[in-house]
């Protein structure tokens, strides 16, 4: 029995054309091709505005390469992929994912920062710590 696509392959669900996101995974994978971030984005806004609090706070980044901060801003860019769909996140489950990620960062890291932090080969031009 054949397997139905997710629509999340497609700009909405039903269209069937093939324009969302290349591959399905978590919304914001780190292993996730930049265009799919930036539909990610575009459909979890809230979701990603709470990656965002996290890198501020602890001060690491998404990847290596791209900060959550700046692919927040390329996705409100006239020129971003068009998400199609955007998910409110406004269920409890999302509510408490949100509490206890706030709760999280009134402790201390349980590891160095320094792991996922850009390694000096690829300067950070984008925030006032790192000019």
């Amino acid at each position: 029995m054949p397997v139905a696509r997710h629509w999340t392959y497609d700009s909405v669900p039903g269209a069937g054309d093939w324009l969302g996101t290349s591959r399905c995974s978590c919304s914001l994978c780190s292993f996730a091709s930049k265009r799919d971030l930036l539909l990610a984005i575009g459909r979890r806004p809230r979701l990603a505005a709470l990656y965002e609090l996290v890198e501020s706070i602890r001060g690491d980044s998404l990847r290596s390469d791209w900060r959550i901060h700046d692919l927040i801003h390329l996705a409100e860019a006239p020129d971003a992929p068009d998400p199609g769909v955007v998910c409110a996140d406004n269920t409890r489950a999302f509510a408490m994912l949100e509490q206890q990620v706030r709760a999280a960062l009134t402790q201390p890291p349980r590891k160095a920062v320094k792991l996922a932090r850009r390694a000096g080969t690829l300067p950070c031009t984008s925030c006032p710590a790192h000019p």
